[in-house]
């Protein structure tokens, strides 16, 4: 028969903690972790340029709880007085076309250079379980440890293509925390290049030579967004294909019209693997900011941006009322029905929905 005392089923005392670890040490370790800092000492250690601050601050926006939001909103509120001093960049193109080793490159340089950079990379997440990659800080091992940068990865969800929904409130944040340099990385191609768009400064689209003729007709309306093109991976047998693929993309750029900008887009080359073409395309994005601050076009857009984002704000936070409302919730299920079974149309349907919830 066997020993119960000498059974793996049989619990053990365990280990005994080393002495090295003081009773003192432990307290403050498990006294920070219960630790919940006020709205109010938020905002004064973002304003102290507190990283810890700024993603305790960004992980609030990202939150679905009520009482987050409430405080959040607090924060950005008091943080935007400190906001829109920096250049926000946008970066987006094909999987595998290079953009962490890009981001991590450009960024590098960028410090290099005194700049303050933060990187906002919206993170795939599967759509089946919701899990996510996060990944880019293992993609950008040298990056994470420059103290002149921040990396954020965000799970995109089941936001629209993939940008993560309060993207646009963590560029105030990280502006606020005195980044001046805000890089938000887009998952891929899809609608979340839109978003995106709408809420940067300057729109980078990065491609490969020999990438085919079948992504032609999906990059057609991203190139007409970007302000610049860059062919990457332009190195080793690659760099004759990527000369050819720059020749093409220039004179495609000229079918295109006229950006209200004033500003005419162009390809680079470039390496990021071996950080070449680096410093040339910081020099173009430079230019650009010239052209657009002298002529008042950047003001503009960042003006037209804003009212954009107020106004997605107003229908999101109607259609999530409207959903969470307990008589909708309870009508929702019997219009389907009666829409399934074809005793109504599906417009009668919402009609009815909608007036129920307007009291009409």
């Amino acid at each position: 028969m066997t020993d119960l005392n000498k059974s793996a089923l049989n619990e053990m005392d365990g280990i005994t903690p080393p002495e090295i670890t003081s009773a003192n040490a432990i307290d403050k370790i498990k006294k920070l972790r219960r630790t919940i800092p006020t709205a109010q000492e938020l905002i004064t250690n973002i304003l102290n340029q507190d990283k810890v601050a700024l993603s305790r601050a960004i992980t609030l926006i990202e939150s679905t709880n009520p009482e987050h939001l409430e405080k959040a909103n607090e924060v950005i509120q008091a943080c935007i007085p400190y906001a829109n001093k920096s250049i926000r960049i946008g970066i987006t193109g094909v999987p595998g076309v290079g953009k962490s080793t890009f981001i991590e490159a450009f960024g590098s340089y960028l410090t290099s250079i005194g700049k303050k950079v933060a990187v906002l990379a919206v993170d795939p997440s599967s759509s089946i379980s919701g899990g996510s990659i996060l990944g880019d800080k293992t993609r950008m091992e040298e990056l994470v440890k420059d103290p002149n940068a921040y990396i954020r990865p965000s799970a995109s969800g089941n936001s629209l293509g993939g940008v993560a929904r309060k993207t646009r409130e963590s560029i105030i944040l990280c502006e606020a925390c005195g980044f001046d340099t805000i890089i938000v990385e887009t998952v891929g191609v899809g609608q979340s290049e839109t978003a995106v768009h709408s809420m940067v400064d300057f729109f980078l689209l990065l491609n490969l030579a020999g990438a085919g003729d079948e992504l032609q007709g999906i990059k057609r309306g991203i190139m007409e967004m970007a302000d610049a093109i860059v062919i990457n991976k332009a190195d080793g047998d690659n760099i004759k294909r990527a000369r050819i693929a720059k020749l093409d993309v220039n004179r495609a750029l000229h079918l295109f019209p006229t950006k209200a900008s004033g500003w005419t887009p162009t390809a680079h080359l470039c390496s990021a693997i071996e950080k070449n073409g680096i410093e040339s395309i910081w020099k173009m994005i430079e230019e650009y900011l010239f052209l657009t601050t002298n002529n008042s076009f950047f003001d503009k857009n960042r003006n037209d941006q804003a009212q954009h984002w107020m106004m997605e704000t107003i229908n999101e936070q109607i259609q999530s009322k409207f959903y969470q409302n307990p008589e909708i919730i309870s009508q929702l299920e019997i219009q389907k029905l009666l829409v399934n079974s074809n005793k109504i149309s599906p417009f009668k349907a919402a009609q009815n929905l909608l007036d129920l919830y307007f009291k009409k």
